[in-house]
């Protein structure tokens, strides 16, 4: 299949190659930059752990100096991959979104035991340091990094032939449904299949469009319904 993927391009590109991996073509139409924040910092401050819910966390280098030796916990696979590259030896991915590592981290973790330190971006969802709060825990979110909307060159030639398009957050969805709305190529885009992360990423886009939510919030499950999808199309 020929699938549209929105992720910024330094996310993209792994998921790419993945995907070419199982015969797909995959078609990289970037709909946010991850640009780092300048003039942020980490307090000093005894750490329990450092939490991220996006690999795009680890993104400011600049912030992660004296942290490495922190315990790190993280929601997916791709995030862990990250963690360890930027020098987390003790890194661990837990629940496979906000909602699932909040119970992990309120299973295992003692608000007692010090501060969480939360590496974010200006935009987030599921509310992780809330969710924490509620929980007992003393928690700082220094938000490391900007997700800025780009603009796609040419949507109409990424769209022309594709058979699916995976969106991984509500953000994402939005600025999909803005970018076909904007370039009037609506007729064209409601064809596609829609290949989302979660049912408030569904939610995001019009009720007629074709959507199919992958089981669990993760990249695994993501895949998966592209093999049944795959194996439908054989199918037919």
């Amino acid at each position: 299949m020929k699938l549209i993927l929105t992720r910024p391009e330094k996310d993209a590109r792994p998921l790419a190659d993945k995907l070419r991996d199982l015969g797909h073509d995959p078609c990289i139409v970037p709909l946010l930059e991850i640009v780092p924040r300048q003039g942020t910092a980490v307090p000093p401050e005894n750490w329990q752990a450092v939490c991220i819910t996006s690999a795009n966390g680890l993104s400011n280098a600049r912030l992660l100096a004296g942290l490495q030796d922190v315990p790190l916990l993280c929601v997916g696979p791709q995030s862990l991959a990250a963690a360890r590259t930027a020098g987390f030896a003790r890194a661990s991915a837990h629940g496979g979104d906000v909602e699932g590592l909040t119970a992990h981290i309120a299973a295992h973790l003692t608000p007692r035991d010090g501060p969480l330190l939360y590496l974010s971006g200006a935009a987030t969802s599921g509310d992780l340091e809330g969710r924490l709060r509620a929980c007992g825990f003393n928690v700082t979110r220094v938000m490391a990094y900007d997700a800025v909307s780009t603009t796609p060159d040419d949507l109409l030639h990424a769209v022309t032939g594709a058979d699916a398009v995976m969106l991984y957050s509500p953000r994402t969805a939005k600025l999909w449904l803005e970018q076909v709305e904007k370039a009037r190529i609506t007729a064209h885009v409601r064809k596609l299949i829609h290949v989302c992360l979660s049912p408030a990423v569904a939610n995001t886009l019009p009720q007629d469009w074709h959507k199919v939510v992958a089981a669990m919030p993760d990249e695994k499950a993501m895949l998966a319904v592209l093999e049944t999808l795959e194996r439908g199309r054989k199918q037919e």
